[in-house]
């Protein structure tokens, strides 16, 4: 299994936007860990063409990540409601609001790009395929990880027969997973405690995210039980990431302080640095993704080039403030050394209180 081949046990999370790019994959695969590519807002060409040059860059195993569509019904009243509370915010930014359709992001034609590409990982987010999607992605010879962030997803994802899981705790930064987009943050539950229930019920191999951003973590999830760490938020400043200049500079200023959860950008809980926008339109965004995707995107894509981060959406997990500006293969490195370190002095500590 790749999982059980890595020579050092750490994921790059699959960061959807632009963020996620072939560099930084190839980089962290190169380095031992394991790359993953975002196919979350991509054409099914556009994803294919981030496949092809990450083989042209590493011979080493790497993942791809697709969205699972959703079938959460949504009220258009409360959406119409949404977009007029925006309108003052395109008109200050120049642009016009985009359409709140839905859609299922290129669903059958992605699938049908990693029938054929062999990716040797392919995780879904936001649900679980079907057996039979399953079934022929391992007959294609992928390993196929489900991310849950509860108990009754990693059963299902067990039994629709996922290889491994990833345990999103609620540390992480992004969207959360949740495979319904009616969750609220009261059935949240943090990496560690999330892993451990998990571990009792689903004898999967477990990938543990949320919140890792240092060696420590790493230890602490590996002793936990995890087979493997998947981070995201502390490869955001790598200079592989394709992260926005205005995000990156604001995962280290001062004024950012903390992070929360919103549905204010997309219409899904997602984790991200506390700005202006969050606070003034989470009360009245409405549970509708993509529809808010597509409806705020526009806005979102002014205020990145406005250089107004009050604006955007600078997603973020719990562990930001760690965040280190080096080169991705050079941080993978960095990152096993600390955890060989926590792990020692574990062993040291053991041994003095035998």
């Amino acid at each position: 299994m790749v999982l059980n081949s890595l020579s050092i046990p750490i994921i790059q999370a699959p960061m959807a936007g632009g963020v996620s790019t072939p560099d930084l994959a190839s980089q962290v695969s190169r380095a031992g860990g394991l790359g993953f590519l975002a196919g979350g807002y991509k054409t099914a060409s556009a994803m294919q063409k981030e496949i092809h040059a990450v083989r042209d860059l590493t011979d080493q195993p790497f993942g791809v990540n697709i969205f699972v569509p959703g079938d959460d019904r949504v009220d258009v009243e409360t959406i119409d409601r949404y977009r007029e509370s925006l309108e003052p915010e395109a008109r200050r930014l120049g642009v016009s609001l985009g359409e709140p359709l839905s859609d299922d992001d290129d669903w059958n034609a992605k699938l049908a790009v990693l029938y054929k590409e062999r990716v040797p990982v392919v995780s879904f987010t936001f649900g679980c395929p079907s057996s039979d999607i399953i079934a022929k992605l391992k007959h294609c010879g992928s390993l196929v990880v489900v991310t849950v962030t509860t108990i009754q997803e990693a059963l299902a994802a067990k039994q629709a027969g996922a290889d491994a899981l990833c345990v999103q705790g609620a540390e992480a930064g992004g969207h959360r997973a949740s495979f319904h987009n009616h969750l609220s943050d009261d059935q949240d539950l943090s990496l560690l405690v999330l892993l451990g229930l998990i571990r009792e019920k689903a004898d999967l191999p477990l990938i543990a995210a949320g919140g890792i951003m240092h060696g420590r973590d790493i230890a602490a999830v590996l002793t936990a039980g995890a087979c493997a760490a998947q981070l995201g938020t502390a490869f955001l400043r790598c200079p592989e990431s394709g992260a926005h200049p205005v995000h990156k500079a604001a995962l280290h200023d001062p004024r950012f302080t903390s992070t929360a959860f919103t549905r204010a950008f997309t219409g899904r809980r997602a984790r991200g640095l506390a700005n202006r926008f969050m606070s003034e339109y989470e009360p009245m965004a409405p549970a509708a993704y993509p529809h808010l995707h597509h409806l705020t995107k526009e806005l979102r894509k002014a205020a990145a080039q406005a250089g107004d981060p009050h604006s955007m959406s600078l997603w973020a997990g719990q562990g930001y403030p760690l965040a280190r500006e080096i080169p991705a293969a050079e941080l993978v490195h960095l990152l096993m050394d600390e955890t060989r370190s926590a792990l020692a002095e574990s062993t040291r500590k053991l041994g003095l209180s035998i």
